[in-house]
Order: C-alpha cells, then sequence, then structure tokens
C-alpha cells in the first residue's frame, strides 16, 4: 500500500459510514517478461492496489519463480498475493485420462508454489478445447467438474481459496456457473468482459453477482469497447460498470481484480481510480 493510501479496512463512505471491504488488484501481464515479477509487486505498491495478482506462466511460470523471494517482496512492498493459474497448454478437462492427468499434476504443482510464496487465492480456468463434434458437454463436464473438486480440496488444505473464473464462450461460461455451485464447493472469478461474451448486459450481470454473490469470491474488471475479450484499460471501454457492479458496494467482501493487457502503469493508474470511482 502507497503511503496515503488508505487500506479496505479504513475506506468510509460519504457519510462517515465504513464501506464494504472490497480490495482492489491488478492482474499482472508478466507471462511475455516484458515487465518482470519484481517490477509488477512493485507497481502494484506504487498505485496503491491491495494486491497483486501474478500470472504464472511463460517468463513466471513455477519453475522461473523463487516462491520465497516472491513472497518476502510483496510483504516489504505492503501488499497481498494472488495468482492467475496456467491454462493455455493445460485439459483439466480432457476426455483422455493421462491428458487429463498430467494437467492436474502440474496445476497441484501450481498451488503448491502459489501457497509457499503465501498466495490466498488462485484463478482457475475450467474450460477444455475438448468439443463438439467430437466430443459434447455432457461428457466433459463430469470431468471438468471432477477436476475442480480435486484441485479445490487439494489447495484448501494449503490455505489456498480456487476461484473458478467463466471462460468466453466455452465451459465452463457464465451460463454454467451454477451447475459449478450445485456440484462443487469451489469459489468463482466473474470476469465482466467474458460475461459480456456470453450475452450479458450490465443490469444482468448485476443480478448475477446479487444473487450469487456468497460464492463468487473474486472479479476480473474487462472492459471492452465491443462484446469481445478486450481487456482495454478501464473506464476506455463501453461496460457500464456502475450498474455492472452495484452488488459490490452492497456489503459484498471480496477481491476486485482490473484486468489490462497493458505495460504502462499509467493505463494502470488510471485503471485504479476508474475503478475506485465504481466502487
Amino acid at each position: 500500500m502507497s503511503e496515503g493510501e488508505q487500506s479496505e479496512s479504513e475506506r468510509t463512505d460519504g457519510d462517515g459510514t465504513e464501506s464494504a471491504a472490497v480490495r482492489r488488484g491488478y492482474v499482472t501481464q508478466t507471462h511475455t517478461g516484458t515487465v518482470p515479477w519484481e517490477e509488477a509487486l512493485g507497481a502494484a505498491s506504487r498505485i496503491g492496489f491491495d494486491f497483486a495478482e501474478l500470472y504464472m506462466d511463460g517468463a513466471t511460470e513455477r519453475t522461473r519463480l523463487d516462491p520465497g523471494s516472491v513472497g518476502s517482496l510483496a510483504a516489504e512492498k505492503g501488499i497481498d498475493l494472488l495468482v492467475h493459474l496456467p491454462f493455455v497448454d493445460l485439459e483439466i478437462g480432457s476426455p483422455r485420462n493421462p491428458v487429463r492427468e498430467g494437467s492436474l499434476s502440474e496445476q497441484r504443482a501450481c498451488i503448491e508454489t502459489a501457497a509457499e510464496m503465501g498466495a490466498e487465492k488462485a484463478v482457475l480456468h475450467a474450460g477444455t478445447s475438448a468439443r463438439p463434434p467430437e466430443w459434447e458437454l455432457d461428457e466433459i463436464a463430469p470431468r471438468l467438474l471432477d477436476s475442480i473438486r480435486i484441485l479445490d480440496r487439494f489447495a484448501a488444505d494449503r490455505d489456498v481459496e480456487i476461484c473458478v473464473e467463466n471462460l468466453p464462450g466455452v465451459p465452463f461460461t457464465v451460463h454454467h456457473l451454477d451447475r459449478v455451485f450445485a456440484e462443487t464447493e469451489a469459489s468463482a472469478t466473474f470476469d465482466t468482459g467474458h460475461a459480456r461474451v456470453d450475452g450479458m448486459d450490465p443490469d444482468e450481470m448485476a443480478d448475477f453477482l446479487a444473487n450469487r454473490g456468497e460464492r463468487v469470491s473474486h472479479v476480473h474488471v474487462n472492459d471492452a469497447r465491443e462484446d469481445a475479450d478486450e481487456h482495454v484499460p478501464t473506464g476506455s471501454g463501453t461496460t457500464d460498470f456502475e450498474t455492472a457492479l452495484a452488488p459490490l458496494r452492497e456489503g459484498w467482501e471480496g477481491t476486485v481484480s482490473v484486468e489490462v493487457y497493458t505495460f504502462d502503469e499509467d493505463y494502470l493508474a488510471l485503471s485504479a481510480e476508474k475503478l475506485e470511482e465504481v466502487l
């Protein structure tokens, strides 16, 4: 937390009452190697974010990280840690048992690394490239749900909370999260851009968060200019966050990341300001 910034427990509304315990952060773009993880954590502190969500792939996949060093720097900078688990080449929903088991093994190793660095939440993509016409959702869903249960229990034993993210156009989309809630104990990450791609308008997003907020632990604020997964700086798109995120202002307690595809700290800082205005 940068000097002069209020912690989430110190923020108050205009009438002097304490606001909802919503912590703000951002998803790092460290996977390309353009921004080292050390710089990404420093940016979170300078901007005044409560946490950084470290992307564990590419240049910052688990074998390229020293968890002790990451945890120590986060503590030094006064920020908390979340992680975004890898997904591009992993298949936790594969109908082929060896492929699925290998992917689960790698995700377990990532969760252990996240726990060692002190991360409290891990965002999980519960998706697969197995799809029609070869594979129908009814065949794939049981495998995905079982994988979620396995990873959720594994992470819970290490004090890490799994947060299943709604994916755009592939299982599990926002329209499948109720099944995740019914058949697993995992929490969810609600991604606004992904929900928009899958047909949700701001009022429908707000309705989802209002009715399922007890299972949504984390939110990705993903702005866009159209119904696409763009990740433009928060406030530069056309998403009506004032409406969509209204339930988060009503006593919800969780974490919110701005997910912006940029290496420019100025755009991150502006995104933080725009998010603060909404929340």
